[in-house]
């Protein structure tokens, strides 16, 4: 069942009620059909194409990682005509490693830690690409709080993670090393991360031009999934308690 993005943050968040509602030219829903899936692969496939046409070649179809448990891919659909404007796979490591676990062991510190990394992000590349990307991005962090995700993990080509700068992702090793990545045909990547709970302080301390529309601001057209699974529901209760003793 989906359920409509929440109206109020997670206490983890520190953070009051949504000021306004804003409504989107498109809806950002989890891909669930056969049919779903293959529009994902689509907009990924043209996505990549642009920029790596090699690897493209083998993101015409849907991926087994589309289909996993842990899994969740989101599909971003113009209100206009339904078709395809943006795609994002989420994966977290409660029941598998990630993708990104396949090329470097996580330093300690992520250790033991609730992850969730996205994995193959594709816009149009036309005006509305850059809001769908936000919206994606916005979509990923709030699942993350649902989900009880401490950190949120993602792996970027040069120049693209200065976007995940921009949103104060941090490096996982040391000067933004660079790992050959086989889940992206070996091409090297920055791993970089952004800690959920302190997302909120975060984005304060830095006066992020974002932080409006990632806080305040409801977005009905971003339709969530509610996560189901038992570890999670402990997780995100583990989390609440060490916020709420973190005020005290």
């Amino acid at each position: 069942m989906e359920s409509i993005e929440r109206q109020d943050m997670d206490t983890t968040t520190r953070n009051p009620s949504p000021l306004r509602e804003e409504l989107l030219p498109f809806v950002i829903r989890p891909a669930v059909a056969e049919e779903d899936l293959r529009k994902a692969a689509d907009i990924r496939h043209r996505a990549y194409a642009r920029h790596v046409p090699e690897f493209a070649a083998s993101l015409l179809e849907p991926e087994p990682e589309d289909y996993g448990d842990g899994s969740l891919v989101l599909l971003a659909e113009a209100k206009l005509d339904g078709s395809p404007v943006g795609t994002m796979r989420i994966q977290t490591n409660s029941g598998n490693p990630l993708k990104l676990e396949q090329s470097l062991r996580l330093p300690g510190w992520l250790a033991g830690t609730s992850l969730a990394e996205a994995t193959r992000l594709g816009v149009e590349q036309n005006a509305i690409g850059r809001i769908v990307r936000i919206a994606l991005y916005k979509a990923y962090f709030l699942y993350c709080i649902e989900a009880a995700i401490e950190w949120m993990v993602i792996t970027a080509r040069k120049p693209a993670d200065r976007l995940y700068e921009a949103l104060l992702f941090q490096d996982v090793l040391p000067g933004g090393t660079l790992v050959p990545m086989h889940h992206v045909g070996n091409m090297p990547h920055r791993v970089m991360a952004f800690s959920v709970p302190d997302a909120h302080s975060n984005w304060v301390a830095a006066q992020h031009p974002l932080y409006a529309y990632v806080f305040q601001t409801v977005h009905p057209d971003i339709r969530l999934p509610e996560p189901v699974s038992p570890s999670f529901a402990a997780r995100r209760a583990a989390q609440e308690q060490r916020s709420v003793e973190s005020l005290m």
